[in-house]
């Protein structure tokens, strides 16, 4: 079968590379990829965006399976315009992407489900948030609604730095239209971490668990980040009254509110949690692999990953037994200098070949010539399986500076705190 995968970074590598292994597929078109997937699919030079674009390329090569990796073009949607196209896909409709779209959207649905999260308020007005300084205490959480690439989420720690949030936010548009309308949010304490569940509409199933690094610098410090690293499974997952408690107060109540509210739900909600005490609540909805997770997720995964996308389009994920490696997994981010914030792009990598006993999946890479460069503030993703934690946690870091470009830095601190 010939597979498409849109997106082009390290969510999409990993999906190119694991739908590779499939004994059904012959042919995997990137688009528009990057500079690792293209060892391994032909990439295609094609926005993500370009919606028409994209689904005209899907039938002029006859496409059997799209599969969308970004939230953007879901949000836009692009499952629909495959769906109308009579094209095979694997993302929810638009109507589903807004759980990623819009923040407030998301709470109401957790709200009227009586889905266990913080304390919310929505804002469209920027002085009538200033009003709300310290509402639910500090530190606050002040989020724009709209997507904003992993940032869009500040956690200032006192009334001042709130301020300046919110005008960051709400007047000064640092985030563009996704801060047309913003959210303010009770801060939640305990431990994060992360759920990524298939779900075919009827059914909500539960893939290993994760744990993310959403901070820049070691010791949870610095500025939030689309993720610095992450590891499976995350030990918490251990407690089985946690594990009844999030089956029965959030995937339950999440899959009946998708049928009552007829949200016909095909592809993976990531559920971002926080756990206190053995009480979880929710964070935050995706509605696509997370990244970094995906790159310990699915090298874990035994189960071929067509056939699992396959059972959620046909309705048929009760049917499907999904097995997974009793080994472990971390990936550490290497990141260009400067991200969250400004950096550079078009840096020289060296020294990829040289890496044993890792994967490395690329996030921000493009070929210039024959000379791999940076493209983007998240470059190289290293992940590695290991018997222990620690054991996969150590391939890494003996193997990560082995590659270099110009203020490449990593955390040194992933799966130890």
């Amino acid at each position: 079968m010939k597979v498409m995968v849109v997106g082009s970074g390290g969510r999409e590598h990993v999906l190119t590379w694991k739908i590779a292994q499939s004994p059904k597929v012959d042919q995997i078109y990137c688009v528009p990829g990057n500079g690792g997937m293209a060892g391994i699919a032909q990439c295609v030079a094609l926005s993500v965006e370009d919606i028409d674009g994209c689904v005209a390329f899907a039938k002029e090569k006859e496409i059997d399976l799209a599969i969308i990796g970004p939230e953007v073009p879901l949000v836009l949607g692009m499952a629909d315009a495959m769906t109308e196209a009579g094209i095979r896909v694997f993302g929810p409709n638009k109507k589903c992407a807004q759980f990623e779209g819009s923040k407030a959207f998301t709470k109401e649905f957790l709200l009227r489900h009586h889905i266990p999260t913080a304390k919310y308020k929505e804002y469209t007005d920027y002085e009538a948030m200033l009003k709300d300084l310290g509402i639910y205490g500090y530190p606050m959480v002040i989020k724009a609604d709209g997507l904003a690439a992993g940032k869009g989420v500040l956690i200032p720690e006192d009334e001042a730095s709130a301020r300046d949030a919110m005008k960051e936010i709400m007047a000064d548009k640092k985030f563009g239209t996704a801060g047309d309308k913003a959210v303010i949010e009770e801060f939640l304490t305990g431990t994060e971490a992360s759920i990524l569940c298939f779900v075919d509409g009827k059914t909500i199933v539960p893939m290993e668990s994760a744990r993310d690094y959403k901070r820049a610098h070691d010791g949870d410090k610095g500025t939030n980040t689309g993720g610095m690293g992450n590891y499976s499974p995350n030990a918490l997952f251990d407690d089985p009254a946690l594990k009844q408690r999030i089956d029965t107060e959030i995937l339950t109540p999440i899959i009946e509110g998708f049928k009552a509210d007829g949200m016909d739900f095909v592809g993976v909600l990531f559920i971002g949690l926080m756990i206190k005490d053995g009480v979880p609540k929710v964070l935050e909805f995706n509605v696509r692999f997370g990244d970094p997770e995906a790159q310990v997720v699915l090298p874990r995964m035994e189960t071929d990953l067509v056939d699992i996308m396959e059972a959620c389009i046909d309705g048929k994920l009760d049917k499907c037994q999904i097995s997974w490696k009793k080994e472990k997994a971390v990936t550490v981010v290497l990141a260009s200098g400067g991200y969250p914030n400004a950096y550079q792009k078009g840096l020289p990598i060296t020294g990829i070949d040289d890496v044993s006993g890792c994967e490395v999946f690329h996030a921000g890479t493009a070929l210039r010539g024959d000379q791999l460069v940076t493209n983007g503030g998240r470059v190289l993703c290293v992940t590695a399986l290991g018997d222990t934690l620690e054991n996969a946690r150590q391939k890494v870091y003996h193997q990560i500076d082995k590659i270099q470009f110009d203020g490449a830095f990593h955390r040194n601190d992933i799966a130890k705190i």
